[in-house]
């Protein structure tokens, strides 16, 4: 029986559609478990000071795991890893792993040695509107967390393996891992130590994101260990590729920075209201972006490798057309029942109205860009298969500079034109609450994202002009089926706030669970009498899972 559910997990899933499947619903199981911890820290908290150290302490860590761990990253290593056990030379490919391994932990080391001590003297740019105590308790939870980008880092590189073998029930459990730990240390550690216990509980969800992936890669015969003779023409190879990812990545991350710096100016609690809200659009962003971005990219590598272009651009708009299927409606609902969603999730304990309301304006204007984050995952993966990482980097680039100017630019505009910021918070609902120049953040984030998007899609589309299908008619039936389903449960809210009371939990679970519901039903239906192509090709792996039924091959007028 062991054995049996062992090789089930192990499984080899090469359907688009499973995997994507698959990594959606443990990213949806992860995201719940992201929920429940953002709930625990919600009613302990509030939207405070002490959430807002904690959030803060993240900063340079991740841009330290994203800078160093790129040299691990999937997108850089899986073509290799795939391309090695398609030849099945295992020698070589555990010879490249073996460096990399070295490599990456020699300079992770000193440049967590170097963060340690520096840290300190950066405290007035990264944090300047925090006092001298919590200045120091910055420091000293920062400096703790900078040992996960070597949990991760080193998850990253098995996970590059266990991709590869296309085991993706054991990589789709890296993430549940992760957010166990952290509940645990918020359960557990966090009384007796206070936010250092919350920081060991994110370096005991790192370490079982690890862990999990340890006896797939010791099955698969290349389990990499530190070497004493690496070979630094492997090193050359690696960041030649992983270069420009990583400056992709980092743009991404410094403009997290720079947003979490100008948010610890405002008022208290105002970087917990900026990552509540960026916490809750990346649900979707994780079930949908990643999953698909994810488990389309070593088929997209093959591909490409294998010269079959037209296979490989098919393959990236069918994967963008269901991200487009499953995200717009998200926007839709995301923005009519922004209340209802944060109170249901987060309103118990500390954290008040108030923060009910500055979260859910912020959730709306992050909204407007989970279909363009989910895309970008896409195509900057596309971009890495076909061996371009320079085109990513270029966009990435020029679109972070953007939203760079654009924050500090609309930040000023808030302050100075009483109409500009009258417009927002009276849209929004928040016009006789304080902090509210915290919306200029997502809002800026969700002009860079869509015009990154924009960009991408452009140029992928003059790059791949001969295979590349025109998806207009999709994209105009998905987004008349989210707009009515977006009505629909408009009119709703309306009609069920006589019928419950929404001043209980019940009440306004049940106002926006059955507003929601019946919108959907309004917008599948919507979409049904459209034809249309997305949710057929839904219904048809639900078939096929379901009642196990035999797939019928596509035409080649269905293709096109």
């Amino acid at each position: 029986m062991v054995k049996r559910i062992l090789s089930f997990f192990n499984r080899d899933i090469s359907s688009l559609h499973e995997a994507a499947f698959i990594l959606g619903l443990s990213s949806l199981a992860s995201q719940m478990l992201a929920l429940f911890r953002d709930r625990l820290f919600a009613s302990e908290f509030g939207a405070s000071k002490v959430l807002d150290i904690y959030y803060a302490s993240f900063r340079i860590p991740d841009l330290l795991y994203v800078f160093v761990a790129s040299l691990v990253a999937g997108s850089v290593l899986i073509p290799f890893v795939a391309e090695h056990f398609v030849k099945k030379d295992l020698e070589k490919l555990h010879e490249f792993l073996n460096s990399i391994l070295t490599f990456f932990i020699i300079i992770l080391f000193l440049l967590s040695l170097l963060a340690f001590f520096v840290i300190p003297y950066l405290t007035d740019i990264l944090v300047p509107g925090f006092s001298e105590e919590e200045t120091n308790l910055f420091v000293s939870t920062t400096r703790i967390l900078l040992l996960s980008p070597l949990l991760l880092g080193l998850s990253n590189l098995f996970g590059s393996v266990t991709q590869a073998l296309k085991r993706f029930f054991i990589y789709a459990f890296t993430p549940i891992l992760y957010n166990v730990g952290i509940i645990f240390g918020f359960l557990y550690l966090y009384k007796p130590w206070g936010l250092t216990g919350l920081a060991v509980g994110v370096l005991l969800g790192a370490f079982f994101h690890f862990a999990i992936q340890v006896p797939t890669v010791l099955r698969s015969g290349i389990f990499p260990f530190i070497t004493f003779s690496p070979k630094i023409s492997y090193l050359k190879h690696v960041v030649l590729v992983a270069l420009p990812r990583t400056i992709t990545l980092s743009a991404h991350h410094i403009i997290i920075i720079v947003f979490t710096s100008l948010a610890s100016i405002m008022a208290v609690g105002s970087i917990s209201v900026f990552n509540f809200a960026y916490n809750l659009q990346s649900v979707p962003l994780a079930i949908i972006g990643v999953s698909y971005s994810v488990a389309a990219f070593p088929t997209l590598s093959r591909l490409f490798s294998g010269g079959d272009t037209k296979a490989f651009v098919h393959y990236i708009i069918t994967a963008a057309r269901h991200i487009i299927f499953w995200s717009m409606p998200v926007l839709s609902l995301f923005i009519v029942l922004r209340a209802q969603i944060v109170r249901v999730l987060f309103g118990a304990g500390n954290f008040s109205w108030e923060n009910t309301r500055l979260v859910a304006a912020s959730l709306a204007l992050f909204a407007f860009s989970v279909f363009a984050q989910g895309l970008i995952l896409l195509f900057v993966r596309g971009y890495y298969a076909a061996g371009n990482t320079k085109k990513p980097l270029f966009i990435s680039i020029y679109t972070s500079l953007f939203s760079l100017f654009s924050v500090f630019f609309f930040l000023y505009l808030f302050s100075k034109d009483k109409l500009f910021a009258h417009f927002f918070e009276t849209l929004f609902r928040v016009s006789e609450l304080s902090g509210t120049n915290v919306l200029m953040l997502p809002f800026a984030f969700s002009l860079g994202a869509v015009l990154n998007m924009s960009l991408l899609w452009l140029s992928f589309k003059k790059d791949f002009k001969t295979h590349y299908v025109s998806i207009r008619k999709n994209i105009f039936q998905i987004l008349a089926g989210s707009l009515l389903m977006g009505f629909v449960s408009y009119l709703l809210l309306q009609f069920f706030d006589d019928i419950f009371d929404i001043n209980t939990f019940f009440g306004i679970f049940m106002q926006g669970f059955l507003s929601g519901m019946i919108g959907l039903i309004a917008g599948i239906l919507s979409l049904k009498i459209l034809k249309n192509r997305e949710l057929s090709e839904i219904e048809s792996v639900l078939r096929r899972k379901l009642f196990r039924t035999k797939p019928i091959l596509p035409t080649p007028e269905d293709l096109s």
